[in-house]
């Protein structure tokens, strides 16, 4: 039997493997889930070994467990170090699921529930796809490591600490990571390009305390209108950025580059389906696929303050709080913009409040050549594993942990992503099309056994 048949053939055998996996409600963000983090890592670790790894290791972490495992039996051939995480986002608010997030469902050709599309689902594609060539072959043709990790949704707290002391262990000749998105249905996808991020908090205090607005109000600095003033003025009517030297660093793009993403089968009346929203808004002057992959933003994720309980409490609120971010590109500096954008903030601020400013995390953009051989290894496996033609693109969101891995052992980085744009990853019906799943396993199988030829 070759490789497409056996895969074909255990179609059942690994959707029943993948929702055992799913019903592990490993949540890292909530302590209650613990156990249930410390099962998932025994789960993986034990598919590793079925997949044919060796020195499959959970090392313990000031957290979560990392999972390790390698497989060095193929003297002369590529190293690939693949990368994943077993844990997922907690699953609030439970009332809008359709079906409960921890008892997968499927439904209309899709697989329902926490962690299908990140990070279980792309996880398992590989364990399978490992799983095949072992049985096919005899032995995994190809030199494997492999680390999956139950701390992405938290921020990756303990994963380069164990990077950094196992660096030599963990030299390879490509990452190969699956935590990304294909363009859309029917269009397999290698991602060549991720945004960087910053994350700030900001604190103003107006008030010592909470006061009766009718007592005091028109006479004392109201911090949540004080932010609110602030942060609007973030932006000007073309919405660009305002902070003075945001641009000053940011990557031309080739012309052939932006003529080879604009001509990708992306639909416009999809992605508007998808945000649901009565009109969409960027920046001027830039279509909407360059707005989402090639151009920097910065964006309000939250503000609070004062009541916001039932019923009336007149009060001018001591606090206001907010939390921001800014997605970069190519040659802006994380430390710099983060720099760049306190200062503007601290100079719109009145002198009627005080305030803190924090940077809670920074991350730098990522960008491939994808002229290396290993992407077109993939991408020709991408192609034979879904009869469809690949495409490369670059993704809005961030993976720090691939700039990381890239700045340091200098090869390349394959992200080969399983998910689509709409299957409302982190939030309520989470959900993977079974046809990138199974699709998935062919590409990843066909691209392991096309790096070993």
């Amino acid at each position: 039997m070759d490789l497409i048949q056996h895969i074909e053939s255990q179609r059942e055998s690994h959707l029943n493997e993948l929702k055992e996996f799913l019903r592990i409600p490993s949540v890292s963000a909530k302590s209650e889930h613990k156990k249930d983090i410390e099962q998932a890592a025994r789960w993986v670790a034990e598919k590793l070994r079925a997949a044919g790894l060796e020195k499959v290791e959970i090392t313990p972490t000031q957290m979560h467990p990392l999972v390790y495992g390698e497989s060095l039996r193929a003297p002369g051939k590529p190293t690939i170090l693949l990368y994943g995480h077993y844990d997922v986002q907690p699953a609030e608010p439970l009332d809008l699921w359709t079906s409960a997030p921890f008892e997968p469902e499927v439904r209309g050709g899709n697989l329902f529930g926490r962690g299908t599309a990140d990070d279980k689902g792309q996880v398992h594609i590989h364990l399978k796809a490992l799983e095949a060539l072992r049985a096919v072959h005899g032995h995994l043709p190809i030199n494997v490591k492999v680390m999956i990790e139950g701390e992405e949704e938290v921020g990756s707290v303990s994963l380069w600490d164990f990077v950094s002391r196992n660096r030599e262990r963990l030299r390879a000749d490509a990452l190969v990571v699956s935590d990304t998105s294909m363009l859309a249905k029917g269009v397999p996808s290698i991602t060549y390009g991720l945004r960087g991020l910053n994350y700030y908090e900001i604190a103003i205090t107006g008030p010592a305390q909470d006061l009766h607005s009718g007592v005091f109000g028109g006479a004392v600095p109201n911090p949540l209108t004080i932010l609110s003033e602030t942060i609007a003025k973030l932006h000007d009517r073309d919405f660009r950025v305002t902070v003075p030297g945001f641009y000053d660093d940011v990557a031309k793009i080739p012309r052939e580059e932006r003529k080879a993403l604009h001509s990708l089968p992306w639909k416009e009346k999809e992605f508007r389906r998808t945000v649901g929203a009565p009109g969409l808004c960027g920046e001027k002057g830039f279509s909407i696929v360059e707005q989402l992959w090639i151009r920097p933003t910065l964006e309000l994720n939250g503000i609070w303050g004062g009541y916001t309980g039932e019923g009336a409490k007149t009060v001018i609120p001591s606090k206001a709080h907010a939390k921001l971010s800014t997605r970069l590109v190519p040659n802006q500096d994380p430390k710099k913009i983060a720099r760049l954008v306190e200062r503007h903030i601290r100079k719109l601020l009145p002198k009627t409040v005080t305030h803190t400013f924090e940077v809670l995390s920074t991350g730098k953009p990522w960008v491939a050549p994808y002229t290396h051989p290993v992407f077109q290894k993939a991408l020709h496996a991408l192609e034979a594993g879904f009869g469809k033609k690949a495409v490369f693109i670059r993704e809005g969101g961030s993976i720090p942990f691939v700039t990381q891995m890239h700045d340091t052992f200098r090869v390349p980085c394959v992200l080969l992503g399983f998910g689509l744009p709409d299957e409302n990853a982190h939030a309520p019906d989470e959900h993977i099309a079974l046809d990138n799943y199974y699709g998935g396993i062919k590409a990843v199988a066909l691209f392991y056994e096309e790096l070993a030829a």
